[in-house]
């Protein structure tokens, strides 16, 4: 009898599962969300299946008419990508996969390779749900990556589609986000907390940061810190650059007040171990299940340093500001303790790009074979599980390497297509492991061909960054390994007489005349010189070591998807290979297969109920 019941239990299982596929349908719910215009008349949600490399897209206009989705790159619409479609006054409907070939002009690709999945009208607005391959084999299509996308929405008041500058829009998304937590899953003790900077009033300079120190909260035990957010005074949204949250030393004397933070008084610079960032784009962040920021303990952090980067272009006079970050924690503790640790080149003015440059690459190394004698204790494999970049406004793009044993490992996040107002925590797919001895490189892509002067390693937006924050566990006493080249070297090898003193060095840079030979020049000298690397501790003590940049290895692109709704054309088809597309699940498909697949249920039933007979009747 057990048998017979186990039997139709599994009978039961291979049904739900036979009759079950992957590809999100017309009325699945989708995670993630975003307006895409300044007035809420546009609206995105999506989802995708990282097996599949499927995308799925809803996008919903106040608008009758038709309504256009696809991505574009930062400098023009020619050879963006976009679906369209629409509902006609008689209710059939048009859907097609098309691009730009000029500002204005739309054409249907000769490869459709977009799914319609729902296109519905009502008297205010129009939806439109269809998938996509992350990388179809059309080269009219733009890859879906884990670059920043530049998403790209249109709409028109009619049913002729038309290129219309006052109906389209341009947002930045990482649309390949990997977690999203609804607030049903916070702890039900949870407990929230403030840190902000009160009643500040906003310099007349284009660049201010202000720093304050605080208080972490007090608890008589061990908590969890799982999430946070940025508070923002709505009115000056587009003048907080940036909110980062420092851990101080037990042993630090801190200043009182707010002051600036990299000026004359060097206390309100003291703490550098960032455990919580928020930059302009982002959004509020919470940790995965199993890591948090510990408080409580003689081992952590009771003070914090929080930093508020301002940018005050227009120069705003009387601006009062009260922004701040808003932290959760709770009593119910996660399995491990989060650290972050900084990586890239120190900020200070030896990192320097030219003038004039389409594209030019600096490097900052770190070696790990110093971690665990810093450390005081044995280093354990720690696991990076989300990562935060950042530059300035010459910043295009940014990755970070992992060698060992000289071998390059893998390139464990970057972002080819960088975008300064876009900057938040992300999860990486599964976690990287850094072991013991390990090299990491990040690498930062600039463009400076609108200026006419060097530019310096600095705090000011005008200044540059290069830097990642890699957020993992569990954490070791380690807070910052930056590296930076040997000014001396690259000085000589560009021909110019060098000093012993490295700010001399720069002024001399300053008389190169930077043609592209040159530039070039510099990058190379940079790259082949020898890097000091400074490695710092949580308590601020600092140690150095030396080594030389290696080479990077490109990830080749994967496969792409073949469609099945249209030819592909030739020129496409490159040694990537090729994949076939799952058949599409719209309109007479979607009632074949559905047909089909109720005739493979209805056998697979017959054939299983057969076999339980046989098994009954002891056959």
């Amino acid at each position: 009898m057990a048998c017979v019941l186990l039997f139709r239990l599994f009978l039961l299982l291979v049904l739900v599962a036979f009759s079950q596929g992957k590809r999100l349908g017309p009325t699945s719910p989708l995670r993630y969300s975003r307006f895409l215009d300044p007035s809420h008349s546009v609206f995105l949600r999506w989802d995708f299946d990282y097996e599949t490399e499927i995308i799925t897209f809803e996008l919903q206009v106040q608008t009758t008419g038709w309504v256009g989705l696809g991505i574009t790159n930062r400098y023009t619409f020619v050879g963006s990508d976009l679906v369209v479609g629409g509902v006609l006054p008689d209710g059939n409907v048009y859907f097609s996969d098309q691009h730009l070939l000029d500002e204005d002009t739309l054409e249907q690709d000769g490869s459709q390779d977009a799914e319609l999945l729902k296109l519905t009208e009502d008297s205010v607005s129009t939806t439109m749900r269809f998938s996509r391959p992350f990388r179809s084999c059309d080269p009219h299509d733009h890859d879906i990556t884990s670059d920043t996308m530049r998403v790209l929405a249109a709409y028109g008041l009619d049913d002729v589609p038309k290129m219309n500058r006052e109906r389209t829009f341009v947002k930045s998304i990482f649309l390949l986000q990997m977690l999203q937590y609804d607030d049903e899953d916070a702890p039900e003790d949870t407990i929230i907390y403030d840190l902000k900077i009160s009643n500040f009033l906003i310099p007349e300079d284009d660049t201010t940061y202000a720093c304050t120190f605080l208080p972490l909260p007090i608890v008589s035990k061990k908590h969890h810190i799982y999430k946070f957010e940025p508070m923002l005074v709505e009115r000056n949204e587009t003048m907080v650059h940036h909110i980062l949250v420092y851990a101080c030393g037990n042993a630090s004397v801190l200043p009182t007040g707010i002051g600036e933070c990299y000026g004359s008084d060097p206390a309100f610079s003291l703490c550098s171990h960032v455990i919580a960032g928020w930059a302009v784009g982002g959004l509020s962040y919470q940790f995965p299940d199993d890591v948090g920021i510990s408080i409580g303990t003689p081992l952590d952090p009771q003070w914090i340093r929080l930093e508020v980067h301002y940018s005050n272009f227009q120069n705003h006079p009387g601006i009062y500001d009260t922004s701040g970050m808003r932290l959760y924690y709770t009593s119910h503790l996660r399995k491990y303790d989060m650290g972050v640790l900084q990586l890239g080149i120190s900020v200070f003015p030896i990192h320097f790009i030219p003038p004039g440059a389409e594209a030019f690459l600096s490097y900052g190394l770190c070696k790990t074979e110093k971690f665990e004698e810093m450390n005081g204790a044995p280093v354990p494999d720690i696991y990076v599980y989300g990562y935060l970049i950042h530059t300035h406004l010459a910043g295009r793009s940014l990755q970070a390497v992992q060698y060992r044993n000289g071998t390059q490992l893998q390139i464990i996040c970057k972002d080819y297509s960088y975008d300064f107002n876009l900057q938040e925590t992300r999860d990486l797919p599964h976690p990287a492991v850094i072991k013991p001895g390990d090299e990491l490189l990040i690498e930062c892509n600039y463009q400076t061909l609108d200026r006419d002067s060097m530019t310096f390693g600095g705090a000011s937006t005008i200044n540059e960054m290069c830097l990642v924050f890699f957020f993992y566990y569990p954490r070791i006493n380690i807070s910052s390994c930056l590296g930076y080249p040997d000014i001396i070297y690259v000085t000589n090898e560009l021909g110019e007489e060098a000093s012993e003193n490295p700010m001399e060095n720069l002024m001399v840079l300053n008389n190169v005349e930077w043609t592209p030979e040159n530039i070039k020049k510099a990058e190379k000298a940079c790259k082949e010189s020898q890097q000091t690397v400074l490695i710092k501790t949580i308590d601020e003590e600092v140690e150095n070591t030396t080594g030389w940049i290696p080479d990077i290895i490109p990830t080749p692109r994967g496969p792409c998807l073949e469609s099945s709704g249209g030819k592909v054309e030739p020129q496409d088809k490159t040694p990537a290979g090729f994949r076939a597309a799952p058949m599409a699940l719209s309109g007479s498909s979607t009632a074949t297969l559905r047909n089909l697949t109720l005739v493979a249920i209805l056998f697979l039933q017959g054939t299983l109920s057969w076999l339980l007979a046989m098994l009954q009747t002891g056959v």
